[in-house]
């Protein structure tokens, strides 16, 4: 309802011109109801019909729906609507029809029907004062100035006449007269500044007329500019303070009356407890009443500022403890309005407010219940706090909630919350959150399900031990996610798959389905999923050559993988995976071969080089086709995925590179040529340093070797330092058998110095010598005994050795002499 009220400016103004304008429509975000934008345009025109003054003002009308059922006729009911309210126009039927509809399909967690009737509750409880008899007298707004006359006498005539104005001050009608009055606030004002210690029941009559007033946003500025918040801020702390005092007095009689056991410390205690009651009583109603006002009026962001700046979330915390339903309702609807800012959630973090919360739930208050929930969540998107959720043992409460539709949602949010920490994953297991989702899932066979839910499952899926209880359910989880084509759901039913559980064979039935779904379905998610639970069904039972072959998967394939086809990454990963699942078997591995999949990959793998799952997946599927005879030979010679390998040896991750060493170790093993390129290419990366450093040849300082300290081949050649080091090493070694044209060894394997016992080739040339050869080492290392190799035998490894460590010298030396004495770096030719 808008209401316009005009001044006089002149003699010439004669009447006022209004002119409204309908704006949006849209639905109330927590109320079922309809919010209609509009904008009002008055003008004040003179005696000639000129405008002489005008304004413009942005207004809005909620109209309530009541009894919105599934059965309701929404085109009739937007009929009605229309035409008891002039602001919507009869051509907005079907938009209002459409906004109906989507009130009546919205799930509203919370009654807001409800929070309404607690809070006028709080209003009617907050009315009723103890030994107040004048309340009774029914007040006339004719005698205001009578009732501010009484302002100015005793106290009790004080408290009379702040509950006959606060009669007044209930009646909305009455508060334009009121907050025009001028005398009454700076009155009421200057009592509660000067009386507010000396009655309660003066101080909760003033702050009730206030918060009276602040339930409507135009008469805010009213109150702050007479310091109403202020005000109610000292109150609330003066009465926590007071509170302290009174529990610890009555702390004292009580342990009087246990140490004395007498009669008479008996009755005195349980008389000072009965008078603390009663006086707790009324001061909850004035803490109720406070708090409520500084809730209204804190829509204001700046003055919301002010109130965190002067400790209003410390209060509130300390209030935590009270026992008033209405109370409470009010002060963790004020956290959780204050929880949105990261300032005073890390003061809640400190407080620790997480553990008073858990105190409190569950509660026989839905409206109490909800709003902690709502507050939590607020609170659980910072790590540190939901590592208090934990601690203080609220897990397993929150996941009762969860079989409560009404709280449902706002507890999967949380629990959704925590389960994105790995270490919190496996707590899961301890809780009845798996036969609690089973039971949602039996039940909404048919229906979707909420994508909170879904989302938790997901997540806590992952976790092995969760895992293995929900696969004893998966065959209904694969039906429903079938059946409704559940894109999270069947990411659920892939991440149970993903671990060792027997179950896996039940897929089976399920697989042809799964595969005709996946290359005929459009939406990506699904594919996308159902791609992974093929990469994951690595079952010996399924003929994967006749699922290819059956279903012409390989052309499929291809097409999908080429890169000018653009196809979505993470259906392309999906494939890869799903490839190299496959490419186990050798059959399906000379399939694709034959069709010409590793060059294929290669273009991938050229365009996507910067997505690391996709690379290494490719590199997977390299690695399981090396396995097979029937690929090998064509995978090394007749494509250039060793050239690519090789190129990623030093790739930034660490997954990359250790699947690329696998693979080309592999690729060492069975062809001469390859191998000797990349043993070179590993001698260049690790000798990379001192490589560098020596071919600078702009550097005068390197022009000044002395020809002594290199091998003269090295400065004879024009070739690269690289290859004339790889080339000494080759002259020095027998790469494959090092010492086979020593006299006595004739390749026998069972020889002492046979080099195939050492591993890695790293001249571990005594058994059980695990340290390998080092520079400087003598005679006398650890695992060498005198007679267990022939003197000719050890005068050839002399001999050796002593060739070697004078190279290592001349190269130690001549970095010492260049000022690089901090890098001494030993060339292990025998691993490149």
């Amino acid at each position: 309802k808008a209401v316009v009220s005009t001044q006089s400016t002149g003699d010439d103004a004669r009447y006022l011109k209004k002119k409204i304008k309908t704006g949006a429509i849209d639905v109330h975000p927590t109320q079922s109801a309809i919010v209609v934008h509009f904008e009002v345009e008055a003008t004040i025109l003179g005696e000639a019909g000129d405008p002489m003054l005008g304004e413009n003002k942005q207004s809005q009308k909620t109209i309530q729906i009541k009894n919105l059922t599934p059965g309701t006729d929404l085109r009739k009911l937007s009929e009605i609507i229309v035409e008891k309210c002039n602001l919507i126009h009869p051509s907005k039927v079907p938009e209002l029809e459409q906004l109906l509809y989507y009130l009546q399909t919205r799930k509203v967690t919370v009654n807001t029907e409800t929070v309404e009737q607690e809070m006028e509750r709080i209003r009617q409880a907050t009315s009723q004062f103890d030994d107040i008899d004048e309340i009774q007298e029914k007040a006339d707004l004719n005698e205001l100035e009578s009732y501010i006359d009484l302002l100015y006498d005793d106290m009790k005539t004080k408290t009379k006449g702040t509950s006959l104005i606060l009669q007044l001050a209930r009646n909305p009608d009455n508060l334009a007269e009121l907050i025009d009055n001028e005398m009454v606030l700076g009155a009421l004002s200057r009592v509660l500044r000067e009386d507010w210690k000396k009655s309660i029941d003066l101080c909760t009559n003033i702050v009730y007329i206030f918060f009276c007033f602040s339930s409507f946003s135009e008469f805010h500025t009213i109150l702050l500019q007479y310091k109403i918040g202020s005000s109610c801020l000292q109150i609330i702390e003066n009465e926590l303070k007071r509170f302290e005092y009174w529990n610890e007095e009555l702390a004292k009689k009580k342990k009087i009356a246990i140490e004395e056991k007498s009669e008479e410390a008996q009755k005195a205690f349980l008389k000072s407890e009965k008078k603390f009651q009663v006086v707790i009583h009324k001061q909850e109603q004035l803490l109720r009443v406070s708090v409520y006002l500084l809730l209204n009026i804190a829509e204001d962001t700046p003055i919301e500022i002010k109130m965190t700046q002067k400790s209003i979330v410390s209060f509130l915390n300390t209030m935590l403890d009270r026992k008033s339903l209405e109370l409470l309702i009010l002060v963790v609807s004020f956290l959780k309005r204050l929880s949105i800012y990261k300032e005073n959630k890390d003061v809640m973090k400190e407080m620790n407010v997480i553990a008073k919360l858990n105190k409190m739930i569950p509660h026989q208050s839905d409206i109490l219940v909800s709003l902690i929930l709502r507050l939590i969540l607020n609170l659980s998107f910072d790590k540190e706090v939901r590592t208090q959720i934990i601690k203080c043992g609220m897990l397993p409460k929150l996941v009762n909630f969860v079989k409560e539709e009404t709280h449902r949602v706002f507890a999967l949010c949380i629990l959704y919350h925590i389960s994105v920490d790995d270490k919190c994953k496996g707590l899961f297991g301890y809780t009845d959150i798996v036969p609690i989702i089973v039971h949602i899932l039996q039940e909404n066979e048919e229906g979707q399900l909420d994508m909170e839910l879904m989302a938790l499952c997901v997540n806590i899926t992952q976790n092995p031990k969760i895992a293995a209880h929900f696969a004893q359910n998966l065959r209904l989880l694969l039906r429903q996610s079938l059946k409704n084509r559940d894109s999270l759901m069947l990411k659920m039913v892939r991440n149970i798959l993903s671990h060792d559980v027997p179950e896996k064979k039940i897929v089976l039935s399920s697989i042809n389905e799964i595969v005709s779904i996946v290359k005929d379905c459009p939406h990506e998610e699904i594919s996308v999923e159902l791609l992974g639970v093929l990469a994951e069904l690595n079952l010996p039972e399924i003929d994967f050559r006749q699922l290819v072959t059956e279903y012409n998967l390989v052309p499929w394939i291809s097409r999908n993988l080429n890169p000018a086809n653009k196809v979505a990454d993470d259906v392309v990963l999906e494939i890869v995976r799903f490839v190299g699942n496959v490419v186990r078997d050798s059959d399906c591995a000379q399939l694709f071969a034959n069709a010409g999949l590793p060059n294929t990959l290669i273009e991938l793998i050229t365009a996507k080089q910067e997505d690391d799952e996709i690379v290494l997946q490719i590199l997977y599927v390299f690695y399981q086709m090396i396995f097979h005879k029937c690929t090998r030979e064509l995978l090394i010679k007749q494509s250039q995925a060793p050239a690519y390998l090789i190129d990623l040896m030093h790739d930034k991750n660490t997954e990359v590179r250790r699947m690329c060493d696998t693979t080309l170790d592999i690729i060492s093993e069975y062809d001469e040529e390859w191998a000797t390129k990349i043993q070179y290419e590993k001698f260049k990366w690790h000798n990379s340093q001192w490589l560098e450093m020596v071919t600078q040849g702009n550097d005068p300082e390197v022009d000044s070797y002395d020809d002594d300290y290199l091998p003269r081949e090295m400065m004879l050649s024009g070739d690269s330092t690289a290859d004339l080091l790889y080339q000494h090493e080759q002259e020095g070694y027998n790469r494959e058998h090092p010492y086979a044209d020593y006299p006595g060894y004739h390749g026998d394997p069972g020889y002492p110095g046979d080099p195939r016992d050492y591993a890695d080739r790293d001249y571990g040339l005594y058994p059980g010598d695990e340290g390998g050869y080092h520079p400087g080492d003598h005679m006398g290392h650890p695992g060498y005994h005198e007679g267990d190799y022939p003197e000719h035998f050890m005068g050839q490894y002399r001999e050796q050795q002593d060739e070697d460590y004078d190279f290592y010298q001349q190269v130690t030396k001549s970095i010492q002499e260049r000022g690089c004495g901090g890098i001494l770096l030993w060339f292990n030719f025998g691993r490149g």
